[in-house]
């Protein structure tokens, strides 16, 4: 399972990075981040990508940071972050394509991220004997 848990490292860090490089590029250019216009906005709740930049540099990018290091560290519900981000960013990803109303590669490749994520969280979970494996042996062991 040390396997899983260096490709959940990589997904972290990758995803940490590409997020704070995003979100700073919509911190400090709210207008036209990334060549993106806020015409892209036009049906959004938001006029410019300030507050999604800041979203994503604080959730995304450095939420998947700390996850990884919670990985790096051994804590013991480290697992669940890495779960957390993986509903957070399929989240966020969805959101992203309804509010642009379009789908890029990039949408699709980082929904797969999350995916993955989310899997190898359930899988490394199912190892550790944590929740929701923990209920479901319960539940499985209990006789009608």
């Amino acid at each position: 399972m040390k396997f899983l848990r260096n490709i959940s490292l990589f997904l972290h860090f990758f995803v940490g990075l590409g997020a704070i490089a995003g979100g700073s590029a919509a911190i400090l250019d709210p207008v036209n981040p990334l060549g993106i216009t806020v015409d892209a906005l036009r049906i959004g709740p938001f006029s410019t990508f300030l507050i999604p930049g800041i979203v994503l540099f604080t959730i995304i990018g450095l939420g998947n940071i700390l996850a990884g290091v919670t990985l790096i560290r051994g804590y013991r519900y480290g697992t669940f972050c890495t779960g957390a981000m993986g509903v957070i960013l399929a989240g966020w990803i969805g959101v992203q394509c309804l509010v642009l109303l379009d789908i890029h590669f990039l949408h699709v490749i980082f929904f797969v991220i999350a995916c993955v994520q989310g899997l190898i969280a359930l899988v490394l979970l199912r190892e550790e004997g944590l929740f929701p494996w923990t209920l479901w042996d319960r539940l499985r062991k209990r006789k009608p």
